[in-house]
């Protein structure tokens, strides 16, 4: 078993990022409040930031194949901060998805450990799909 430190900088930036999940989640749900999405993404941004520093930050935001998505996020933010929450979050979304597409793998075993998530991925159809997705970019 694999076994990493977890510094005070890392913990606070999961707190972070994890309270920039959920700000964003409540946004969402109280009718594309601008105000929650944007708190949201600026604590999600800062979170990502300290918990992976901000050279690497930098580098996986600055990636060739990463343009599309950096630009779709940083985009969709600066609509939620002037007032377009809607386009902004659908924005967002897309950019989400393309920035964090080479994730998705490694999320689904992380899930697959998981006690009650896990019996659901551990079923031959979930399965299966799996398999033939795994290591696949998001085509854009």
């Amino acid at each position: 078993m694999v076994s990493f430190e977890m510094s005070d900088r890392k913990k606070i930036g999961l707190g972070l990022t994890a309270f920039g999940v959920f700000f964003s989640f409540l946004g969402i749900i109280f009718f594309f409040d601008k105000g929650l999405l944007a708190m949201g993404n600026i604590l999600f941004i800062s979170g990502v930031t300290l918990t992976i520093g901000l050279k690497s930050t930098m580098q996986f935001f600055m990636k060739r194949q990463n343009f599309k998505g950096t630009i779709s996020f940083f985009v969709g933010f600066f609509f939620v901060v002037i007032g377009w929450p809607i386009l902004g979050m659908i924005l967002e979304a897309y950019g989400f998805i393309v920035l964090f597409s080479g994730f998705w793998p490694t999320l689904a075993v992380f899930i697959q450990r998981i006690p009650i998530l896990g019996w659901v991925f551990q079923q031959p159809f979930i399965r299966s799909w799996l398999d033939r997705n795994q290591g696949k970019r998001v085509p854009v």
